[in-house]
């Protein structure tokens, strides 16, 4: 009950706390501490000005109710004179010194530790999820959430924090003010009441204007995305003028909200402090013309109002800041709430055998209601190459993507050496898995750590390294280059030719020791004769691995044991070369169609 309360009404803290726990209390408690050295130090001033105005001793009883601090020194028996009084005020500041040092030392490492939270639980939530769920995703959410959101959410950190403790600093200046002179306490808190009334109307623009923006941002991180992707197909179709004119339109939307966000800032910021000093303006007349109070007492309740004002507007601009990335922090929650719905479901039981044996049985699998794979019943031994062909939209790419587990089946079922895919850590599976796609995966770093994928460099990892570049045909291309194995590949691999690119995919999956190797249009980019080589490479695995394979060229799969016809997401045929083109009509159609 106090846990839904606490979330209904505190909802921007029950975030924070999620977080951080109790280290949201320790901060609190360091901002008190500060604002109360800082409050026994300023009322330490009443006493001196009084004895600088008649040169008499500090009288206690004109702390008023924080008589206790000098009556304290009467009791130690230390005599109230100017000097003892001005060490006492020194003694105040320099712990408020210390402990707003210990404060600001804490508060990095909380804001450290906060980010560093924030970026794991995002990484590994999404790494957690299906890929289906991760393929009906707005890419451009993804990125803006991973790089511009988690910096925003960084400031409503800060700013956050700024309020508590500025509110703290209210409270404890205010506390002062009440125990020095209540009358002109009460006058103060009702000049500021008011004065927060004027911002509140801000504060609502501020947030709404900062939820805009979140969605536009969210919108031209995708378009960048795709400006990128498809940049050679929007320069030689003549469409980039279109595209740019929907980038342009976002960035203005962009510039507009982040004008209105600065303009209500600077509002804040300009007329903080007019409005400070006529709300104390007119407390101070009031006093001492209609209530007779001394000018020493008013100077020094002055002071702590000054302070406790002053707390207060930089409190209202921090909250004005803070809703301008509240629509981050909104949005960033509800990713991950997003991807905590959709985390994958993991079955108990690792795989630490090799792969022996994976079979579908009766297993269907839609998109969207789309049905792609319908009723498919498929066995796969150990060592066999599997090709799978047929036309596009057939459902070839779907049904590797269910045999890798990328993909649970909706129906039927899915066994792994006998055991049921849902009693299976399917992660565990996967690591026996190579896979190499028509557009290889090269990563801006060296050959070395490409193959290896960052492994550590040892005598053993070095033999299997050299070992893997070996399979692939690549090692005697390696061994000339003046670096070798420290050579920088470039953006996905441009430094490379298409084949030499393939061939270090090979030699990656190769290095893992894998059981199955996926290839999936591994060939189809490529020209004829560098296609023919990698052909020849990937021959010379036949009856090393379980090799799946994914292709419309039938002459890559001419050698498999096993060709798996497809069509409308159903198994048409399935059986060697030779026996389907016999017996196939459909199988025999597509060999006319490629004049093998």
């Amino acid at each position: 009950m106090l846990k839904n309360l606490i979330k209904k009404y505190f909802q921007n803290f029950h975030f924070f706390y999620s977080y951080l726990r109790n280290r949201i209390f320790y901060k609190v408690a360091l901002s008190i501490t500060v604002g109360l050295l800082d409050g026994f130090g300023l009322a330490m001033f009443l006493p001196l000005l009084q004895m600088v105005d008649d040169s008499t001793k500090a009288d206690p009883n004109a702390l008023g109710n924080l008589d206790f601090i000098l009556r304290g020194m009467n009791h130690l028996g230390i005599e109230l004179t100017l000097g003892a009084v001005l060490l006492l005020i020194c003694l105040f500041f320099i712990l408020k010194g210390f402990a707003l040092y210990v404060n600001s030392r804490y508060d990095v490492s909380l804001k450290q530790f906060f980010i560093k939270s924030i970026r794991k639980k995002l990484t590994f939530n999404l790494s957690a999820i299906p890929y289906k769920s991760f393929i009906q995703m707005d890419a451009g959410r993804i990125q803006n959430v991973l790089s511009g959101e988690v910096v925003k959410i960084t400031q409503a950190y800060e700013q956050y924090f700024a309020i508590i403790q500025h509110l703290v600093l209210v409270i404890v200046y205010m506390s002062f003010a009440f125990l020095l002179d209540s009358k002109f306490a009460i006058l103060i808190t009702i000049g500021g009441l008011l004065t927060n009334i004027l911002f509140k109307v801000l504060f609502g623009k501020t947030k709404k204007a900062s939820i805009k923006l979140t969605k536009g941002t969210n919108i031209y991180q995708g378009l960048i995305i795709q400006y990128v992707a498809h940049f050679k197909y929007l320069k030689v179709s003549g469409n980039i003028e279109v595209f740019n004119k929907m980038m342009l339109n976002t960035i203005e939307f962009i510039e507009r909200h982040n004008k209105q966000l600065g303009t209500y800032g600077a509002i804040i910021l300009g007329g903080r402090e007019p409005i400070l000093i006529i709300v104390v303006s007119a407390v101070i007349l009031t006093q001492v013309q209609f209530l007779g109070g001394t000018l020493a007492t008013i100077l020094v309740s002055l002071l702590f109002f000054y302070r406790a004002l002053t707390a207060l507007m930089s409190m209202q601009a921090a909250h004005n800041n803070f809703l301008a990335v509240s629509g981050s922090m909104e949005n960033i929650t509800g990713f991950i709430k997003e991807l905590s719905n959709h985390k994958q479901t993991i079955g108990p039981e690792k795989l630490h055998d090799c792969i022996d044996s994976i079979e579908l049985d009766s297993v269907s699998f839609s998109y969207k209601e789309n049905p792609v794979i319908d009723n498919v019943s498929l066995g796969i031994n150990k060592n066999e190459t599997v090709a799978f062909v047929g036309e596009s939209g057939g459902g070839k790419s779907t049904i590797i993507n269910l045999l890798t587990g990328l993909l649970a089946p909706e129906s039927g079922s899915m066994f792994i050496n006998g055991i049921n895919r849902n009693q299976i850590d399917i992660t565990s599976y996967q690591k026996k898995i190579g896979y190499i796609t028509q557009e290889p995966v090269i990563f801006n770093d060296t050959i070395f750590n490409n193959v290896t994928f960052w492994s550590e460099k040892s005598d053993e990892v070095m033999a299997k390294y050299e070992t893997a570049l070996k399979m692939a045909s690549i090692l005697d291309f390696v061994e000339e280059l003046s670096l070798k194995g420290e050579t920088m590949l470039g953006n996905n691999g441009v430094n490379l030719s298409g084949g030499q690119k393939q061939r270090i995919s090979i030699a990656r999956e190769l290095f893992k020791e894998v059981d199955v190797l996926v290839l999936d249009e591994a060939t189809s980019a490529l020209d004829s004769y560098t296609e023919k080589v990698i052909q020849q490479n990937i021959e010379q695995l036949k009856g090393k691995y379980t090799i799946l394979i994914v292709a419309h060229r039938l002459a890559t799969v001419k050698h498999a044991d096993k060709i798996v016809l497809m069509s409308r997401g159903k198994v048409v045929d399935i059986g060697d070369y030779d026996s389907l083109a016999e017996s196939s009509s459909e199988f025999s159609r597509f060999v006319q169609l490629q004049k093998l």
